[in-house]
């Protein structure tokens, strides 16, 4: 446990806005030391990588039990902090939300995502409601005494195309930092954003730091990190050029490209 809690410090202490952690999200054991070995100084799986490599789609489709197969083999893999996505906590429940951080931090992560948007339902929680899914997802993450980092994300600006974000969208999500800072968040994920000026108002308003997610229509890391990003990550984004360029080398191998 204290190597536990030594790491989970040292990944909070990473959370720097305008010199951010930045997270090459990824799939297994195999993904996860080719980043560490690259110099990352911390590792996160993403949901939709991980599902996609164990032929998933996205959504919490694959199970939480194999989620944590996969995670407690990436931590054997590894000698530096994880953070793993949970998507919406598995269940609308706080109760539910608490088991599944708490089984999380159990095997040895020191972070979690947690997103507001429905799973498997339409659009996002009210910010009450996931107010109270955040408070439980800090209580597990704090049980075992290591003080797992809850990164809280909001699916506002995922949830619209780019062109049709708004400043009004931009006044909900502050709002919702606030929330659930109040309600023990670390650090506040608002994947999805592409506009500057929307994006320098965020992290301007919001005294947690802000993770940014890199992708290909969106600014780029260097960008996010002047802009004030405390956090970048980059989502499904490695996983599908890999598989793109697996597809495109299978295919000269066996002639079709």
């Amino acid at each position: 446990m204290s190597n536990q809690a030594e790491q989970a410090r040292l990944f909070k202490s990473l959370h720097q806005p305008g010199n951010p952690v930045v997270l090459f999200n990824i799939w297994d054991a195999g993904s996860a030391s080719a980043v560490a070995a690259s110099g990352a100084r911390a590792i996160a799986t993403g949901s939709a990588p991980v599902a996609m490599a164990n032929g998933y789609p996205d959504g919490e489709k694959i199970s939480l039990d194999e989620a944590l197969v996969v995670a407690n083999r990436i931590l054997e893999a590894i000698d530096i902090p994880l953070t793993m996505d949970l998507e919406g906590g598995y269940g609308p429940e706080p109760e539910v939300v608490a088991q599944t951080v708490s089984r999380a931090m159990d095997i040895g992560v020191v972070g979690v995502n947690f997103e507001d948007q429905i799973v498997g339902g339409q659009g996002l929680y009210s910010t009450d409601d996931q107010v109270v899914r955040i408070k439980a997802a800090r209580l597990a993450a704090d049980a075992n005494g290591v003080g797992g980092f809850v990164n809280a994300r909001t699916d506002i600006f995922l949830k619209a195309k780019p062109d049709a974000h708004t400043d009004k969208m931009v006044d909900e999500a502050i709002d919702r930092a606030k929330a659930y800072e109040q309600a023990g968040a670390d650090g506040f994920f608002a994947p999805g954003m592409v506009d500057k000026k929307q994006i320098s108002r965020l992290c301007e308003a919001v005294s947690l730091p802000v993770n940014l997610i890199v992708l290909d229509h969106t600014p780029s890391q260097q960008e996010f990190t002047e802009l004030g990003a405390g956090r970048i990550s980059y989502g499904p984004t490695p996983y599908r050029h890999m598989i793109k360029w697996l597809k495109g080398q299978a295919g000269t191998a066996y002639g079709f490209t």
